[in-house]
């Protein structure tokens, strides 16, 4: 015959399996759960870079000054030194395809303390942004900037590495400082660049 009332051994499963539920889990509805692993899934898909390595031959006539290829698509920067060497860095790319550039151009300056101003297009649509950032750990450009021949365009550093490997930019490529600094050593001024 079945016992009815205070059960010890139950109240006390019970209260454990209580304290080990996660306090966030507790506020939720299994609705907020369910979009929240969705939103986590299509974050990391955004995020990820194709990181294979590539041929430069069908990109470039010879490797003269260097070559750096740009895949927007895998937020990916393969850079060949003069003599071969081959690179590989995650960047971040253009938040939008109408920001995206493609195609040649080259490194006209290389810039070994940049300081920033927002182009006029990023000032109408963040007017609160500040009108000049120095040289310095704050600087959206990072420790070094290469400019490329397209006007406001550079390949530089930046001191937010969570916009690495993601659409986060106004049209330029950005690489973890530590990138930049290493790919400013081994490029010059005419290395040739290919946005893809």
């Amino acid at each position: 015959m079945a016992k009815t009332g205070f059960d010890r051994r139950a109240f006390l499963a019970g209260g454990a399996a209580l304290l080990g539920t996660p306090a966030l889990a507790q506020g939720m509805n299994a609705n907020e759960t369910v979009e929240i692993e969705r939103n986590v899934s299509s974050v990391i898909r955004r995020n990820v870079s194709s990181f294979r390595t590539m041929d430069w031959q069908p990109y470039f006539d010879s490797l003269n000054n260097g070559a750096i290829l740009v895949d927007i698509d895998s937020r990916a920067l393969h850079f060949w030194e003069q003599n071969g060497a081959y690179h590989l860095y995650p960047c971040s790319v253009p938040l939008t395809e109408d920001l995206t550039r493609r195609g040649r151009t080259r490194v006209v300056l290389k810039d070994p303390e940049p300081d920033w101003r927002p182009t006029p297009s990023m000032k109408e649509r963040n007017p609160e942004w500040p009108d000049y950032v120095g040289p310095g750990p704050d600087n959206p450009l990072g420790t070094r900037a290469m400019h490329l021949s397209w006007t406001y365009y550079r390949i530089h550093g930046t001191h937010d590495t969570r916009k690495i490997g993601r659409r986060s930019s106004n049209g330029c490529i950005g690489l973890y400082n530590e990138h930049i600094e290493a790919l400013y050593d081994m490029s010059k001024v005419g290395t040739q660049v290919l946005l893809i």
